[in-house]
C-alpha cells in the first residue's frame, strides 16, 4: 500500500511539474530560438491538419517514453512513474490544447464550466499575438484568475 501511494505521489508530482516545464518551453523555446517549428500554430502558414507545431508533440513525447523504458527495465524505479507523470500529461495536453480549444476533433465544442471557459479565453489572449513577442498565458492547464471573469466579448 506504502508504495502505492508513493508511486501515485511520483506520477502527480510529475503531471503538475510538466505544467510548469510546458510553460516555461512555450515561452522561451517555442517563442524563441524555436519559433520556426510554432509560427504556424500562431499564423496558418500551412493548410491541412498538421502543422510544423505538432513536432512539439515528438519532442515532449521522448523524456515520458524514456522515462517508461528505463524504468521499466529497472523494475519499475522511479524513472517509471515520472515517465507516466509526464504521458498522462501529453495525453492531458492533447485533449484539451487540441481537442477541446483548437477543435481539431469536433467532438467537445460546448463545455459549460468556468474553468473550461477561462481555459478558452486566456487561449484565446495567447493567440491574440500572432508574433513571437508580447506573448502571454503560455501555460496549459494554469488559468490566471483574470480569464474566470464572465466576459463573452472574448470568447
Amino acid at each position: 500500500m506504502e508504495n502505492i501511494l508513493v508511486n501515485g505521489l511520483i506520477v502527480a508530482l510529475a503531471f503538475f511539474s510538466m505544467e510548469a516545464v510546458a510553460w516555461l518551453t512555450h515561452k522561451f523555446v517555442m517563442h524563441g530560438f524555436l519559433w520556426g517549428l510554432h509560427r504556424d500554430h500562431h499564423k496558418k502558414d500551412t493548410y491541412g491538419f498538421f502543422e510544423k507545431n505538432d513536432y512539439f508533440f515528438l519532442i515532449f513525447a521522448i523524456p515520458g517514453i524514456l522515462g517508461l523504458f528505463f524504468g521499466m527495465q529497472a523494475d519499475y524505479n522511479i524513472l517509471f512513474w515520472i515517465g507516466l507523470g509526464i504521458t498522462i500529461y501529453g495525453f492531458a495536453y492533447f485533449f484539451v490544447h487540441d481537442i477541446f480549444i483548437h477543435q481539431r476533433f469536433k467532438i467537445i465544442r460546448n463545455a459549460d464550466s468556468k474553468y473550461f471557459k477561462a481555459i478558452r479565453r486566456a487561449h484565446k489572449m495567447h493567440h491574440k499575438h500572432i508574433n513571437k513577442e508580447d506573448g502571454e498565458c503560455f501555460g496549459m492547464l494554469w488559468v490566471p484568475m483574470k480569464y474566470f471573469k464572465n466576459d463573452k466579448s472574448i470568447l
